[in-house]
């Protein structure tokens, strides 16, 4: 078998790299893409064809979506989510630290992707994002929160427990 056969042969996996930031009181910063029906963080695709990290995909990604350059903070979460009909997902979750009102101020959607933005509490984004995000969001506050390093998780929960335990 040549490298190529081998090369093809191999699993595939979706990648993908986000982003969490907050306002001085807390609040969420949420998008609302106009392609599903729950909030989500700015991020997306990472181009791994194009030899981009998630690092620096969660960075382009926030560029592109909201205008805002920032350098991501450290990995909160890293999600391996089993897909049904679709590849697997990893997705690697980043702190993007608190915006302050010039930043927010300067927030420009991108509009082929995304209809609004919004700041909420907790409570409340955990209703407007899917249970998968809500899952992943949980465990990045919880490791922002005590500050003892990246969850690892599957399915949303960590490994050995929850509902994506075999």
């Amino acid at each position: 078998m040549d490298y190529a056969t081998y090369i093809a042969g191999l699993p595939r996996v979706i990648a993908g790299a986000g982003t969490l930031f907050r306002d001085a009181e807390g609040r969420l910063l949420l998008v609302e893409p106009n392609y599903r029906d729950t909030w989500i963080l700015p991020g997306g695709t990472i181009e791994s064809d194009a030899g981009e990290s998630p690092r620096q995909a969660a960075r382009r990604e926030t560029a592109e979506e909201i205008g805002l350059d920032i350098e991501p903070g450290p990995l909160l979460a890293v999600d391996w989510v089993r897909g049904k009909e679709r590849p697997p997902l990893v997705s690697y979750l980043y702190d993007g630290g608190v915006l302050d009102a010039a930043q927010l101020a300067a927030i420009r959607l991108q509009e082929e992707e995304l209809l609004s933005w919004r700041l909420v509490h907790w409570d409340e984004a955990r209703t407007l994002v899917s249970h998968q995000m809500a899952l992943r969001l949980d465990a990045a506050l919880k490791a922002l929160a005590t500050g003892r390093g990246p969850a690892e998780l599957e399915d949303g929960f960590p490994p050995g427990g929850g509902e994506g335990a075999a």
